[in-house]
């Protein structure tokens, strides 16, 4: 064999194999974000209760309605108790099911958790929903100009990270003994990379996404179904309720799509929108440009630039309403 045969060879063999894997990421994603619209799977069959923490605003609250709305029972772990008892109110009312409502902190840290056990007590738990979290910032900032940066680092590891694994020890083991579960940790596509000016938030949501991955391995042959759901912009309180365009979900638009992929991935955008800006920012914002200097001074302009739009938008409403 000449050498030029070889090379026409090995190749054909690469091109091969890169058509292979592009058609495999193709059926995955189709399977995904298409066919999972026709092929759900049956949630009420992991067990008759799920628990959604962060569940009186944004995503939280979408999932605690959405899962309501397919027939479970909801437990609603949050702070604000008046909001506990509304979203409550209205599970009960549209739809019909059972609610328990649960007041914590999560930014107390650890001696929050017998409380949150004492509450489940008793429940069949078949889904778990870990969603609450918090940012430091109200836009981009370098890590010194965390505000109260001593209090604020602790409060949102607390939230964050702590509250994850916590809560995970207090359902999992009914899950293993009954031989079926589904955990659902959100994290962001934030976290899928290092994310300057916003270090600390990006670190803890890698943290649920490598945990959630880890979580699934370990448990899947128990029957525990692990899915970590990574969602770039969602309008929601913690995006200053953004418009909703084709780039921007609403929070129970992105949730009802998200449920979807159940079964179909243990590790997903949540919607097929999501992940196609997902795969362009991949390609047109690499990390050697992502971590340069250049790109943070420049994301550092056009944040100031936001900020002074913003607060001159507030200032015209603020004077129309003196106005009127």
């Amino acid at each position: 064999m000449s050498f030029t045969n070889g090379l026409a060879i090995v190749g054909g063999l690469t091109v091969v194999f890169h058509l292979l894997k592009l058609a495999w990421r193709s059926w995955c994603g189709l399977r995904e974000f298409i066919l999972s619209k026709f092929w759900r799977v049956n949630l009420r069959t992991y067990g008759q209760w799920a628990v959604v923490t962060g569940a009186t605003s944004g995503i939280g609250k979408a999932y605690a309605i959405e899962l309501a709305r397919k027939g479970l029972d909801v437990v609603l772990v949050s702070r604000s108790y008046d909001k506990l008892q509304m979203v409550a109110k209205e599970i009960e009312d549209q739809y019909g099911r059972r609610t328990r409502t649960i007041q914590v902190d999560f930014m107390d840290g650890h001696s929050i958790y017998q409380v949150i056990a004492e509450g489940l007590r008793g429940l069949e738990i078949g889904i778990l929903v870990n969603n609450v979290g918090m940012t430091y910032s109200e836009h981009f900032a370098y890590f010194l100009e965390i505000p109260d940066a001593e209090q604020k680092i602790t409060q949102v590891i607390n939230c964050n990270v702590l509250s994850v694994p916590q809560i995970t020890r207090v359902v999992l083991p009914g899950m293993v003994e009954r031989g079926k579960g589904l955990i659902i940790n959100v994290s962001s596509l934030v976290g899928t990379r290092p994310q300057p000016l916003l270090s600390l938030y990006c670190a803890t949501k890698i943290f649920v996404t490598y945990f959630s991955q880890c979580l699934s391995a370990e448990y899947k042959s128990k029957g525990i179904t692990v899915q970590c759901v990574a969602p770039f912009m969602v309008s929601t309180n913690m995006t200053f309720n953004m418009a909703v365009n084709c780039f921007v979900k609403s929070a129970s638009e992105y949730v009802h799509e998200a449920l979807n992929t159940v079964g179909h991935s243990i590790y997903t955008s949540g919607c097929l929108s999501h992940a196609l800006q997902d795969l362009a920012l991949t390609i047109l914002l690499p990390d050697w440009l992502r971590m340069s200097s250049f790109f943070i001074t420049k994301l550092r302009s056009l944040e100031k630039k936001s900020i002074h739009r913003r607060r001159m938008c507030k200032e015209k409403e603020w004077f129309s309403q003196k106005e009127e």
